[in-house]
């Protein structure tokens, strides 16, 4: 045992990582099971997605498609739809043998983006409140974050462009945006895109887009993808993924779209993390996104109305609720009720009305901004989202 003394005094966990601990979804997944309640915190549809969809993905697996290792970028047939698909939707072009390469999930294109083009010292902008693994992403790579805070103004969270500006420095390497927001449910106008552009331009900044939620967007919004603006195809990485469009979020299948050189140095990093992931579901995941109009007509008009009977329910129960422009989430703010402390507040709920959520202050580096604000999910089965919104009649 001689020649331990030092390792033992050393924490085991990358410093890198220690302030991250256990995330908040799992502790409060495990709070939804052990109190048989309803969980609308972590964000994983209920019901399985198109039918011909799974079908393609058990033809695959019937077929011998993707049970050995799959090509380092991903299936041929999958990088193929995945060009199809940015050009039928927002007229970019990409080669799929030079410029996409597929990923397991949007969670390991963040990690690899990040780890491929960010080093120690260089500071990445992401917009407050973040989805949790940007920060552990920029930690690994030993970035340095610089949070920019979307505040609540006149029923939506809005970002600043002012203090976005303000926040680039010589640092500065990259921004990660994420539009549509998660938790916020804000998706940025064409008109806030096309000043971050021009700053991107400006400043020479990378850019690494999370655009996951891109085919839900409702109302008048409008998901308009930044590599479409002047000068940002060639410095900007933008990633996609079939679980949030598609409803299998188990089979984890991402991806990227950008220049061959950007391609190259995430694929350099990517290589190192999972090497290749998910073959069978690559195969149906091509398929899926061959998929018809009305499929993402009809997608987009079912969580529409779902996030209607939330939130009706959400503000029958007295809370004040920022009416998502996209994704599946409702962010809502407590103060209404008499309540202040997200954390103190999510923790009670399950006992207090069979519901689970997740407080925002764990997506904010600036905890007192998020303190006020919780995250519902909706998406699930109307009759769930029927049934939790009577249970929180109780906290008024």
């Amino acid at each position: 045992m001689t020649g331990m003394t030092s390792d033992v005094r050393r924490p085991l966990l990358n410093r890198r990582l220690a302030e991250f601990g256990t995330t908040i979804f799992a502790e409060m997944s495990a709070l939804a099971l052990s109190t048989g309640s309803i969980n609308l915190g972590q964000g994983f549809p209920d019901t399985d997605g198109p039918e011909e969809v799974r079908e393609a993905a058990v033809r695959a697996l019937r077929d011998g498609r993707g049970n050995q290792y799959p090509p380092g970028p991903g299936v041929p047939e999958l990088r193929t739809a995945i060009a199809a698909h940015q050009k039928h939707h927002y007229g970019l072009s990409y080669d799929p043998d030079r410029e996409v390469l597929v990923t397991a999930g949007a969670t390991e294109a963040i990690a690899a983006s990040l780890l491929a083009l960010v080093e120690p010292g260089d500071e990445v902008i992401a917009l407050e409140p973040y989805y949790d693994s940007y920060a552990a992403g920029i930690a690994l790579a030993g970035g340095t974050r610089v949070p920019v805070t979307l505040r609540p103004h006149e029923g939506r969270f809005r970002l600043d462009l002012d203090e976005l500006r303000d926040a680039v420095t010589d640092n500065t390497r990259l921004l990660l945006l994420n539009t549509p927001h998660n938790p916020t449910g804000t998706v940025l106008s064409r008109e806030e895109l096309g000043e971050i552009a021009r700053l991107a331009v400006e400043r020479d900044l990378l850019v690494v887009t999370d655009e996951v939620y891109e085919h839900l967007v409702f109302d008048d919004a409008e998901h308009v993808p930044l590599a479409s603006f002047p000068g940002m195809r060639e410095r900007t990485v933008t990633i996609g993924s079939a679980g949030k469009t598609f409803s299998f979020t188990g089979w984890k299948v991402g991806w990227i779209t950008s220049t061959p050189d950007l391609v190259t140095a995430v694929r350099s990093a990517k290589q190192f993390l999972t090497y290749v992931a998910s073959g069978p579901f690559q195969y149906a995941v091509a398929e899926a996104l061959a998929l018809p109009d009305t499929y993402f007509e009809a997608f987009r008009a079912d969580l529409r109305a779902k996030r209607d009977v939330l939130a009706a329910g959400l503000t029958a129960a007295g809370f004040e609720v920022f009416r998502p422009a996209g994704t599946y989430f409702v962010t809502t703010d407590i103060r209404p009720l008499g309540e202040s402390d997200g954390f103190a507040f999510c923790r009670a709920l399950p006992e207090r009305a069979g519901v689970v959520a997740i407080p925002n202050a764990v997506f904010y580096d600036h905890r007192e901004e998020g303190a006020p604000f919780v995250r519902f999910a909706f998406c699930k089965r109307t009759e769930v989202l029927e049934e939790a919104a009577g249970r929180l009649r109780a906290v008024r």
